[in-house]
């Protein structure tokens, strides 16, 4: 299976060829730092980790003045930042929304305060568009679709047998964990032999994708023949309990997961993960450059997506050496 991934700075610099598809915002003054409030969804993961150390580090090498907020995984923490960001008057609003609803009030606010709002990994499901003017970060159903056609064409090369899936799900209401369960479930639809007989919830922390398998192993043994994961570290979680339950993670039960992390392509490399779909987190150039667009006056595209790879295990050993997150 091949695999295609552009280089970060290649994808900020094709945020840059589309910056001219949203609605031009009047220019801030442009004699002081720009000052962003972001607001972080959590450290829930390696994922996450990487996320906020590229925003960060981006803020610091383009001289923004970032003002940074963790919500622990609560949107009332969120809610609680963005209301502090537009009392600070602060020139720009960016956030990672740890669900999809339930923002309309909070982003009216910052429309009426005149301060512009930028989506960053996961996006938002609100009444008017307009409440924020960019979301950049992944296309989650293709990511799903990706990590479908994976197993619809390892199922292939088994000859077609009837094989039976558990799936740790992410945060409940989350859109990476809609959309990948929706992506997912769309592919493998066209074999009726791949059947999820089980899904829940593990939170996307390894915690709880360890907890979880458990209690999938303890209802359905050896009856289980894939694992699909949301994300690597539920992931690397369930591979904890498959190996305390007596059996062999990459082989016994075949795990496909999502993010591309580090520690995915180490299981991969013990023969204890099968594929990782990318999911990059270096996100914080390209929300650099399109705040400084958005402070600038200058259009912005409404929606920046990452361009992104799929790495099956036979390449890990090669690719990990290379890997920045």
């Amino acid at each position: 299976m091949t695999f295609t991934r552009r280089s970060f700075l290649g994808v900020a610099a094709g945020a840059a060829a589309v910056a001219a598809v949203g609605s031009p915002i009047p220019a801030l003054a442009a004699n002081k730092p720009l000052t962003i409030g972001f607001s972080q969804v959590g450290a829930e993961s390696e994922w996450r980790t990487a996320n906020t150390a590229s925003i960060k580090a981006a803020a610091k090498q383009a001289g923004v003045n970032l003002k940074f907020a963790d919500a622990q995984q609560r949107q009332e923490n969120q809610v609680k930042a963005i209301r502090s960001f537009i009392a600070q008057r602060v020139d720009v609003i960016a956030f990672s929304p740890v669900v999809e609803t339930g923002w309309d009030t909070v982003l009216r606010e910052a429309k009426a305060a005149k301060i512009p709002v930028i989506l960053t990994d996961r996006a938002v499901k609100v009444s008017d568009p307009s409440l924020y003017v960019s979301f950049i970060g992944s296309d989650f159903v293709e990511e799903g679709r990706r990590a479908g056609r994976w197993l619809l064409e390892y199922d292939k090369q088994l000859g077609g047998k009837p094989l039976n899936i558990v799936e740790l799900q992410g945060t409940v209401g989350s859109a990476p964990a809609t959309d990948r369960k929706n992506g997912f479930a769309e592919v493998i639809a066209a074999n009726p032999k791949l059947k999820i007989i089980r899904s829940q919830t593990g939170d996307f922390t390894r915690a709880k994708g360890k907890e979880v398998m458990e209690a999938f192993l303890k209802s359905e043994g050896k009856n289980i023949n894939v694992l699909y994961a949301h994300n690597d570290d539920m992931a690397i979680g369930a591979i904890q309990a498959i190996e305390e339950a007596g059996l062999k993670p990459g082989k016994d039960i075949v795990i496909v997961s999502i993010d591309g992390v580090r520690g995915a392509f180490q299981a991969m490399v013990q023969g204890k993960l099968n594929v990782t779909v990318e999911c990059n987190p270096l996100l914080g150039p390209t929300l650099m450059q399109t705040a400084q667009a958005v402070a600038a006056g200058k259009p912005v595209a409404k929606r920046v997506t990452i361009e992104e790879g799929v790495f099956p295990a036979d390449v890990a050993a090669k690719v990990l050496p290379t890997r920045k997150y």
